[in-house]
């Protein structure tokens, strides 16, 4: 009778051709389950995973001029040389996961199918992971991704690990992991552990990488931060906001005018100097009604190039620059 049998297929393709019924077809889902021989629910999961794998991408062909603004002012206010600020949509937590992920996800396409950078580094975070499950499969070539810094923590909704994973799932490209945790347990272990195989050519690798992409941690109580799962040190969080400091990058900390915090882990942490980001594009994907301080700092820091956020994010920078 013409219908597919889903166990002759994987579920990835299973799930593309229900995505096609669906959305290119106009078919119900109802109507998909039939065509497919499956249940109903079985359909609606199939299409939803389908959306989940970045195997569809859905485009609205309209240039939203406030947006647009917004860019323009954060580019002027905070000396960027790129910006983008997505539509704000409904979101059931603070944050905007949905439309952080979409923008995001058209950046780094753009980045590994442009000419421009051929060593491009990845830092970590939930909106860079949400950014690179929404890409869609695209093939390049002659590109290489490298994780800027350790992962190995205990939750993969933050591990570099995943992330790198992705992108080259997604792109075919090379993908180079830094096979080591965020801290080593001290200055002399990080020192062994930079001479180690596998260590030292992915930190060489890291220096050459022209454009960077990473996120914003936060050290707000209650928010969660890759210092939840990177140590043990269960006051760690705390001890850094009684020193000032408001937000992470690359597993290093700046206070609320952007002035790197020297602290003990500065000399364990498996990752680069913040200063080494200079001459380079440093792209910053973040947002959240209680993210703003620490997007501000590190706006502040003079380290990014450019940002990726979402509308209410870019109106409040611009109303209170300063966070007075």
């Amino acid at each position: 009778m013409g219908l597919i049998k889903p166990e002759a297929k994987s579920d990835t393709d299973v799930a593309a051709r229900a995505a096609w019924l669906h959305f290119i077809g106009g078919l119900t889902q109802g109507e998909v389950a039939k065509h497919l021989n499956v249940t109903n629910t079985r359909a609606h999961r199939l299409i939803a995973r389908a959306q989940a794998d970045g195997l569809v991408q859905i485009f609205v062909d309209v240039e939203a001029t406030e947006c647009v603004a917004l860019e323009r002012q954060l580019m002027e206010r905070f000396g960027l040389n790129f910006c983008r600020v997505a539509m704000e949509v409904p979101e059931t937590g603070p944050l905007p996961l949905r439309s952080l992920a979409v923008v995001g996800a058209q950046y780094l396409m753009e980045a590994a199918s442009g000419a421009r950078h051929k060593i491009i580094g990845i830092g970590n975070g939930r909106t860079l992971t949400a950014s690179v499950n929404a890409m869609g499969r695209d093939p390049v070539d002659g590109k290489q991704f490298v994780s800027m810094l350790g992962g190995l923590t205990r939750s993969f909704a933050a591990n570099p690990y995943d992330v790198i994973y992705r992108l080259a799932q997604k792109t075919g490209a090379d993908a180079h992991l830094l096979p080591a945790p965020l801290y080593a347990n001290s200055a002399e272990d990080k020192a062994v552990m930079m001479q180690q195989f596998g260590i030292a050519d992915t930190m060489a690798l890291i220096d050459k990488a022209t454009l960077v992409v990473l996120g914003i941690g936060s050290l707000e109580p209650d928010i969660g931060s890759i210092l939840d799962t990177a140590t043990e040190d269960k006051d760690l969080a705390t001890d850094l906001r009684k020193r000032g400091a408001v937000a992470e990058l690359l597993g290093q900390f700046v206070d609320r005018d952007g002035n790197q915090i020297s602290t003990p882990h500065d000399e364990r942490v498996m990752a680069p100097p913040l200063d080494n980001l200079k001459d380079r594009d440093v792209v910053a994907i973040a947002a959240g009604t209680n993210k703003v301080p620490a997007v501000r700092a590190a706006l502040q820091s003079g380290y990014l190039t450019g940002l990726l956020t979402d509308e209410l994010t870019a109106k409040t920078l611009i109303e209170d620059p300063n966070g007075r």
